[in-house]
C-alpha cells in the first residue's frame, strides 16, 4: 500500500490502528491531544504547553491558538487536511500532498508526538501503533468523493453514535454538515464545492454506497 513517492497536489487516504488492536485514547483528554496534533501540525510551527489547549478544549469545544499563529500555519503547512475520523483504535485522515516529503514528515510528527504523550502519561513502553501506517493514493475526483463517505461514515458503526453522526466531536464530518470548526485549516473546499449546500453533501454521505465505488486499497476493515 506504501508508495515511496507521493507527488504535490495530489490526494491520499493514511489510517492506521492500535498495536495488537488496542484502543489508542484512555480517556477524553488523549482523544483532544490527537485531535489538536491533526489539526495543527500541518506546518513546522512548534507548540508548548499543550496540555492547556486541552484543557480549554475541554471547557470550550475549541482550541485557544492566536489568528497569527494559524495563520502561519497555513502560510507554512505542507500538507493539506481534508478530512479525519478518529475511533477508539484507529484514525483515518485524507491529506493532499502539498509539498515533496509533506505527508511523511506530518504523519511521523504525529505519531511520535503522541506515542511519546501517551506513554509517559499511562505509564506504556513500548509501540502504541500497529507497524508504519499505511497511506493509499486517491485516483480521481470520485474516488475522492466516496473516500470522503466512507471515512465519515465510520462512527456509524460505535453504538452510541449511530444516526448521530454529524455531532461526533472526532471527525469533520460536522465541519462538512454543520461548520466548520477549523476555518482555512480544513481544505473541505475540493469537495463541498462540488455540493449545493452542507444538506445535500450531507444526504450524499447518508445514501451512497461509498465501498461499490472506491478501490479496494482504500478500504481497510479494523474489525478483522
Amino acid at each position: 500500500m506504501r508508495r515511496d513517492y507521493l507527488a504535490p497536489g495530489e490526494y491520499y487516504h493514511v489510517f492506521n490502528r492500535g498495536n495488537n488492536k488496542q484502543d489508542i485514547f484512555a480517556d477524553q483528554k488523549d482523544w483532544i491531544r490527537l485531535l489538536f496534533l491533526i489539526i495543527y501540525f500541518q506546518s513546522p510551527v512548534s507548540f508548548y504547553n499543550m496540555s492547556r489547549q486541552t484543557s480549554y478544549f475541554v471547557k470550550h469545544r475549541m482550541f485557544n491558538i492566536p489568528r497569527e499563529i494559524e495563520s502561519e500555519i497555513i502560510k507554512k503547512r505542507t500538507i493539506g487536511l481534508v478530512g479525519f475520523t478518529l475511533m477508539p483504535n484507529h484514525f483515518h485522515l485524507i491529506l493532499q500532498e502539498l509539498k515533496e516529503g509533506g505527508i511523511s514528515k506530518y504523519i511521523q510528527r504525529i505519531l511520535n508526538a503522541y506515542t511519546k504523550y501517551f506513554n509517559t502519561k499511562h505509564e506504556k513502553i513500548g509501540h502504541l501503533f500497529q507497524g508504519p501506517y499505511k497511506i493509499v493514493h486517491v485516483d480521481n475526483n470520485q474516488q475522492l468523493l466516496y473516500l470522503s463517505t466512507y471515512v465519515h461514515r465510520n462512527s456509524r458503526d460505535l453504538k452510541n453514535w449511530r444516526n448521530k453522526e454529524t455531532s461526533y466531536p472526532w471527525s469533520s464530518y460536522q465541519d462538512y454538515a454543520i461548520k466548520n470548526r477549523w476555518g482555512e485549516l480544513l481544505k473541505n473546499q475540493i469537495i463541498m464545492d462540488q455540493f449545493k449546500n452542507s444538506d445535500d453533501y450531507k444526504y450524499f454521505v447518508e445514501t451512497s454506497p461509498a465501498k461499490n465505488y472506491l478501490n479496494k486499497e482504500l478500504i481497510i476493515d479494523f474489525n478483522s
